[in-house]
């Protein structure tokens, strides 16, 4: 999969470390519809865009992905000291996922709910599921969301995580007044 070469100009140069994890199903994302999930052949292809764009953007990228809620609690737990901030597709857990938002939301740091599809749609929309719009659990304590761009919700996340991190003024001021301790 290609990569455009767009700068993105930030206001740091600190190397921030985001944490993208995929929840259940999401291991069977290339065989998943192709009018929901695009061309995308693997979890393993995924993983690698959004990490080569985030090797461009400057930011180390660490991904994790379980089909088991339990294991994703452990990696939020172990993982909170040392990144900067959570992109999450929920997936299987969008409804159902209330130890994994609490973990989150007990992190302090922000995080960016992301879907292949827009789950807010109606059934048979454009970009939404072929069942209908669903209610996520994640959404009323993300710091965002990004949704229905398929993989580039994914890059759009990351974006926005990154110049949000790097903004003084909104996210960046944990970062600001640590650096100044």
């Amino acid at each position: 999969m290609s990569t455009s070469t767009a700068q993105i100009e930030r206001a740091t140069s600190r190397r921030h470390r985001i944490a993208v994890i995929d929840g259940p199903n999401m291991s069977n994302l290339g065989a998943r519809s192709k009018k929901v999930y695009g061309k995308i052949g693997s979890l393993d292809e995924l993983k690698a865009y959004v990490a080569a764009f985030g090797t461009r953007l400057g930011v180390d990228v660490e991904a994790f992905s379980s089909n088991h809620q339990g294991d994703i609690l452990e990696f939020i737990h172990g993982s909170a000291e040392r990144v900067d901030g959570y992109i999450i597709n929920p997936a299987g857990l969008t409804t159902v996922g209330e130890g994994v938002r609490h973990a989150l939301e007990d992190t302090g740091r922000p995080v960016i709910e992301v879907h292949f599809a827009n789950i807010s749609a109606a059934a048979g929309g454009a970009r939404g599921l072929g069942g209908g719009s669903i209610q996520s659990s994640f959404t009323h304590t993300a710091t965002g969301m990004c949704m229905g761009m398929r993989q580039y919700s994914y890059i759009g996340a990351l974006t926005a995580m990154v110049l949000a991190l790097d903004d003084e003024d909104f996210l960046g001021s944990a970062h600001a007044a640590a650096d100044k301790a």
